[in-house]
């Protein structure tokens, strides 16, 4: 289990000068993609009030909460380009039990997609309505500023609605 704080990549380790990231290629361990989208969203079902919701990392924010279970409340907390990505995902992402982030890819209806600084390219145009890639998985009893993070794991024989619900 891993506190909820930000993950160092190992080229970004190697970048600052720490070449212990290079031993890794000595020993056994899990292996990770890093994803690079914009924003990165939460969305699942809230611990202490069993609602769906969505936003940004904002939810886990020790003084300004900003936890959106309805419309209403995404235009309250949130404004302009990442509100809208934030209805979106309010009205297309699975309800499930868990508590995701991943980054958002973009919004369906292209083979190419930049949403930062990686190209993702894609066989055929995408029609799903919008593109995120879940990266983490958090767990809480009760309030998501307590949450502990995973990495999502999964076997490739599943699907990812499979990992969801």
């Amino acid at each position: 289990m891993t506190k909820n704080l930000h993950l160092e990549h190992p080229e970004d380790q190697a970048l600052s000068g720490d070449i212990s990231i290079f031993d890794w290629f000595t020993t056994s361990g899990n292996l990770s993609v890093k994803l690079d989208g914009s924003p990165a969203l939460v969305f699942g079902t809230n611990p202490a009030n069993e609602k769906f919701f969505v936003g940004t990392k904002s939810v886990f924010n020790k003084v300004k909460i900003k936890i959106a279970h309805s419309h209403e409340e995404i235009d309250a907390f949130y404004g302009g380009q990442v509100a809208d990505i934030l209805h979106s995902c309010f009205d297309c992402l699975p309800h499930t039990n868990y508590i995701i982030q991943g980054d958002f890819i973009g919004f369906g209806g292209f083979e190419e997609y930049c949403p930062n600084t990686i190209t993702y390219k894609f066989p055929e145009i995408v029609t799903e309505k919008i593109i995120i890639a879940p990266h983490t998985i958090y767990t809480t009893k009760n309030d998501l500023r307590e949450a502990i993070a995973h990495p999502l794991e999964f076997n490739f024989e599943e699907t990812a609605f499979q990992i969801f619900m």
